[in-house]
């Protein structure tokens, strides 16, 4: 393993990790912008520019201002109470974990190690933006009307008024 890899492995694998472990949203968002930033990071290093800087556009750039966007607006000023009962939920997040876990192995071992039976070589960036400009336009645009309508339903949500009784908090 080369220390530019080591690097950008202890970036993703750091900063998701305070991500999680963190209470507060919009640092947790924030971290996960560096965690994308240092996915893009290892595409680059693997010799994948057209798909880092796909994926700066995307997740760095689209994504992440989604998701704040929404976390910004979406905030309530009081907190609502966490139920301690939560067994049921903990039980249903084990069965979609290994359910996850499950397909992901599945295509993991089903994959051939094989490397003469892999795709060929890339084409170039110039023939993947023909390409994504002509045939493939059309997803391109339904890709983008899917992150407005999501940022105009976390506009609508935050929007609507709310009639919070101070009895329903203590």
């Amino acid at each position: 393993m080369t220390p530019a890899l080591l690097v950008i492995a202890a970036l993703i694998l750091g900063s998701a990790a305070v991500a999680l472990s963190l209470r507060n949203l919009i640092h947790s968002a924030l971290l996960f912008v560096l965690s994308w930033v240092g996915v893009a990071a290892f595409y680059l290093w693997a010799g994948a520019q057209f798909v880092a800087f796909a994926q700066i556009l995307v997740y760095v750039g689209a994504v992440s201002m989604v998701v704040l966007f929404a976390v910004l607006l979406t905030r309530q000023g009081t907190p609502t109470p966490i139920e301690t009962d939560s067994i049921p939920r903990v039980i249903g997040g084990l069965f979609a974990a290994g359910g996850v876990a499950g397909v992901l192995g599945g295509a993991i071992f089903g994959t051939p190690l094989d490397v003469s039976s892999a795709l060929p070589a890339a084409a170039s960036v110039k023939e993947i933006g023909r390409q994504l400009m002509g045939p493939h336009a059309i997803g391109l645009l339904i890709i983008g009307i899917i992150l407005t309508v999501a940022l105009l339903g976390a506009v609508v949500i935050a929007s609507q008024e709310r009639t919070d009784n101070p009895e329903d908090f203590s």
